[in-house]
């Protein structure tokens, strides 16, 4: 097997299964460890896995979000969820606004069912499925694209929505601990903050999995937040949480 065709084969595999084993995977392989090593560091360096003690995995960290490609085929099902219940927030007429993300990405094409209504985003997979469509003001965000992210990120787009407002803006986030949200990546981070600015309600869109868990970012404390969109009910923990700060929380 050529060494494309195993790193292809190893990131099926993390898709799949979230994480790899390095013992596994030569063995899967016929191949040294250290030949896994090398392709875990090349795939690494791509920013498409993060290595792990004895191996890898894509499961987001402190530090590490994974590629837009391989997060868009994973927990189908909770993202369609929480897509949902987020168009239940949509009226004819509005302006929405919509983030980077593949939870964010179904939204997007969801709100076909909503026309007519002006949609702004920096979100590439949204535009793509948006732009042809009759009905709708489509206003994409420029900015220096990210193809990890799948999305425009930058001053430009900074300064876009500096000067847009939208009835309700929707902010997906990988790791939400206490009541505060956060986000690996800074620039990722401050395009998500300068649309909760423009938005005169702001949704937090949030997989459960994803409770307790922290980044090195600090995105927002929940306070900032109408509501929060969830796939299931929150642990007891959790939830006594959000009914301190009275937050609403929606899920199917």
């Amino acid at each position: 097997m050529k060494r494309d065709e195993r790193q292809q084969a190893i990131m099926d595999r993390l898709v799949e299964s979230g994480a790899v084993n390095l013992d596994d995977l030569a063995q899967r392989f016929s191949v040294s460890k250290m030949t896994i090593h090398r392709d875990l560091d090349e795939l690494e360096s791509d920013g498409l896995l993060r290595k792990i003690r004895g191996g890898a995995t894509i499961e987001a960290g402190t530090r590490f979000e994974s590629d837009f490609r391989f997060r868009e085929m994973q927990g189908g099902e909770a993202k369609r969820c929480i897509a949902q219940a987020a168009l239940d927030l949509v009226e004819p007429g509005m302006t929405v606004m919509i983030n980077d993300g593949s939870t964010a990405a179904i939204l997007g094409r969801g709100l076909l069912e909503k026309r007519p209504l002006t949609v702004i985003t920096n979100n590439a997979a949204i535009i793509d499925a948006l732009r042809d469509e009759t009905g709708l003001t489509l206003i994409a965000l420029g900015g220096v694209f990210s193809p990890k992210f799948n999305a425009f990120f930058g001053k430009v787009t900074e300064d876009a929505l500096a000067g847009l407002r939208a009835d309700i803006a929707f902010i997906s986030t990988p790791a939400m601990a206490g009541t505060e949200v956060f986000h690996q990546e800074e620039t990722v981070m401050r395009s998500k903050r300068a649309m909760m600015k423009s938005g005169a309600q702001t949704c937090l869109l949030v997989n459960h999995a994803r409770f307790g868990h922290t980044a090195l970012h600090k995105l927002a404390d929940l306070t900032e937040f109408n509501s929060l969109i969830t796939d299931q009910a929150p642990p007891p923990e959790v939830q006594a949480q959000l009914q301190e700060i009275k937050l609403p929380v929606i899920y199917r």
